[in-house]
């Protein structure tokens, strides 16, 4: 087969890195759209996690067969395929549903079923057969075998290894439908992911997204983190389905975190002279927070997908990505935007 190429023609190269979030990571789309409608920037890299991967790698496909704008096409596409309008079977819905918003509690009676059976019982219980639509939709719009041919735009899909507990990054030369599955694998409502026979769960676990691959793999020193969970809500939660979300999105940015802060003691070192700068990459970090943008709507509309909701989540990003660009677009290859200390502080 012949390697896939894709022709940038942005100005500046920059890595990206998508956190997930349920159908949040319909903002992430509209960050994507934007970019990729501006044209200023190139994009070398995507590091991905749950949400973020399978946006990560429906751009992917999409730019292969059309460039920009068939990223575009094919990232709205998908987006409309989850929608609770798309037409999808009554299973297929429940899929999607869980796999865009797992951890969060719904008030309807049958999520409040599923939450209930989800603590109690385990999937291999209550999902013998390990039946998952996903994967057959995710492979009906993605052709993996592009994707691994690609030579032009690399992809980093984190997942969590079941038996050590440590992350597990798979890059665009190996990847299958399977390894997105795991990096959006909910232990709680999905069998494990088998690869090679090793089990994975939700990448999110332990790097949501993971930034070091894109250290040693890329040119570019350009990482812009495009972040979906709030790390601050002012409210303390009171109710079973409050405290439970917010165990969730303080466990799904903590390993996010622990990078940040691990980068900012590099940075500091190389600035005081005590790493040499020639030895060692001194990344120039960026953020669009979408987790301001995102903490208006409750943690548990995470489980919303009707495709107003999406539409709307998308223009936001849009919104934000245009204005960080506008402003912090003269500072791309220079130096980072992000104040590393006050993010993990």
């Amino acid at each position: 087969m012949t390697d896939a190429k894709i022709d940038w023609d942005g100005e500046k190269k920059i890595n990206l890195a998508l956190q997930g979030g349920g159908s949040h990571g319909a903002f992430t789309w509209g960050v994507l759209d934007y970019l990729l409608e501006d044209k200023r920037v190139d994009i070398e890299a995507i590091t991905g996690t749950s949400a973020g991967a399978m946006n990560a790698v429906v751009l992917a496909q999409g730019y292969i067969d059309g460039g920009r704008e068939g990223a575009r096409k094919s990232l709205e596409k998908f987006w409309s395929s989850i929608c609770e309008e798309s037409g999808l079977t009554s299973s297929q819905r429940d899929i999607f549903d869980r796999m865009f918003g797992g951890w969060s509690f719904d008030s309807s009676p049958v999520q409040m079923w599923i939450n209930f059976v989800s603590s109690f019982s385990s999937p291999y219980d209550f999902n013998p057969l390990n039946i998952n639509p996903l994967r057959d939709h995710l492979a009906d719009i993605v052709d993996f075998e592009k994707i691994r041919a690609c030579e032009d735009i690399k992809l980093f899909i984190a997942a969590t290894n079941v038996h050590s507990g440590k992350i597990a990054v798979f890059d665009q030369n190996k990847l299958t439908a399977d390894h997105v599955l795991a990096s959006a694998c909910l232990p709680t409502m999905f069998q494990a992911i088998e690869i090679d026979g090793v089990p994975y769960w939700d990448g999110g676990y332990m790097g949501n997204p993971a930034l070091f691959p894109l250290f040693y793999s890329t040119q570019s020193s350009d990482i812009l983190i495009v972040q979906i969970n709030p790390i601050e809500r002012l409210v303390t939660p009171r109710t079973a389905r409050d405290i439970q979300n917010r165990l969730n999105e303080i466990t799904f940015n903590g390993a996010l975190m622990g990078e940040l802060r691990a980068i900012d003691f590099v940075n500091r070192l190389i600035d005081s002279n005590v790493l040499s700068g020639a030895k060692y990459k001194r990344p120039f970090v960026h953020r669009i927070d979408g987790a301001d943008e995102t903490a208006i709507f409750s943690a548990g509309s995470k489980l919303d997908t009707r495709w107003s909701f999406l539409v709307k989540l998308r223009d936001i990003g849009r919104a934000v990505t245009k204005a960080w660009l506008d402003e912090n677009y003269e500072k791309i290859g220079k130096e980072g935007t992000l104040d590393l200390r006050m993010a993990y502080q």
